[in-house]
C-alpha cells in the first residue's frame, strides 16, 4: 500500500546518503595514493567506448533537427537563419542533455552493475581485508573519469550535430561549409558555450557519483544488481534536469 510519509523520508534519507558520499569523494578523492592507471584506465572504457554511440545520436539530431525546422523557416521567410538557430539549440542545450543522458543510460548502468556484482560477491570486502582502499580504486577513478570525459564527449557531440546540421541544409540547397559554420559562429557568443561546457562537469560527476553509489551499497544477491543498475539511470537522469535548470538559471543572471 502507497505510504506518502514513509516514501518521503526515505527519499530524503537517500538524498542524505548520496551527499555523504559525494563528500567522500572529495575527502579521499585528493589523498594520496593516487590509482593514476585504473584512473587512465576507465578514462579510456567510459570515454572512448562511449563515443560510437554519442556520435551516431549526435549526427542524427543535427540532421532531424535541421529537416523538421526547415518548413517552418520557409514558412517565415528566415531560412538563412537555420545553421544560426540549429547552432545555438545544440550548443547551449541540446549535445550537453542529450548527451548526458546517453551517457547516463550507458556508463551510469554499466558503474552501477560492475559495482553491484562486486559488492554481492564480497569483491569489495576482499579488498579491505587485503588493505586496498575499495572506495578510492572503484569509486574516486570511475566518478572522476566520468567528470572529465562527458565535457570531451559533449565538444566532440556538438561538432558532430552540426556536421549533421549541415548535410541537412545541403539536402535542400547548397551551401559551403565555411559559410555554415561562419553563420554558427557569428551568432554564438561567450555566455552561449561557457556555461554549457562548464555544467557537462557537474553532469559527469553526477553520473560517476550516483552509479557508483547505487552499486557500492548494493544488496539483494543478483536481483540487487539490477536494481542498482536501472536506479543509477532513473536518479543521474533526474539529477542532469536539476542541474541543467540551476545552471540556466544561474547563466541567466549574467546576460
Amino acid at each position: 500500500m502507497f505510504n506518502q510519509g514513509t516514501d518521503i523520508k526515505t527519499f530524503l534519507n537517500e538524498t542524505g546518503e548520496i551527499f555523504r558520499f559525494a563528500l567522500r569523494f572529495f575527502r579521499e578523492g585528493f589523498r594520496p595514493r593516487y590509482e593514476v592507471d585504473e584512473f587512465l584506465r576507465q578514462c579510456f572504457v567510459i570515454g572512448y567506448k562511449s563515443f560510437p554511440l554519442v556520435a551516431l545520436t549526435a549526427f542524427i539530431i543535427g540532421l532531424v533537427l535541421t529537416m523538421q525546422l526547415r518548413p517552418s523557416m520557409v514558412n517565415y521567410g528566415v531560412e538563412v537563419q537555420i545553421p544560426a538557430m540549429v547552432g545555438v539549440a545544440i550548443v547551449r542545450e541540446i549535445g550537453p542533455i542529450l548527451t548526458a543522458l546517453i551517457f547516463a543510460g550507458k556508463i551510469g548502468s554499466s558503474i552501477g552493475a560492475e559495482l553491484g556484482s562486486m559488492k554481492v560477491t564480497e569483491q569489495i570486502d576482499a579488498m579491505e581485508v587485503s588493505g586496498t582502499n575499495p572506495f578510492k580504486y572503484l569509486v574516486v577513478t570511475r566518478s572522476l573519469a566520468a567528470m572529465l570525459m562527458l565535457p570531451t564527449l559533449v565538444i566532440l557531440a556538438d561538432a558532430i550535430a552540426l556536421y549533421g546540421s549541415y548535410l541537412g541544409v545541403n539536402i535542400y540547397e547548397p551551401l559551403t561549409f565555411k559559410l555554415f559554420f561562419k553563420k554558427v559562429f557569428d551568432n554564438l557568443a561567450y555566455i552561449d558555450v561557457i556555461p554549457a561546457f562548464i555544467k557537462t562537469f557537474f553532469f559527469g560527476f553526477a553520473v560517476g557519483i550516483v552509479g557508483s553509489y547505487k552499486g557500492y551499497y548494493s544488496e539483494k544477491g543478483t536481483e540487487g544488481v539490477g536494481l542498482s543498475a536501472n536506479s543509477s539511470v532513473v536518479v543521474s537522469s533526474v539529477l542532469i534536469f536539476i542541474i541543467d535548470l540551476i545552471a540556466v538559471q544561474i547563466a541567466d543572471l549574467f546576460q
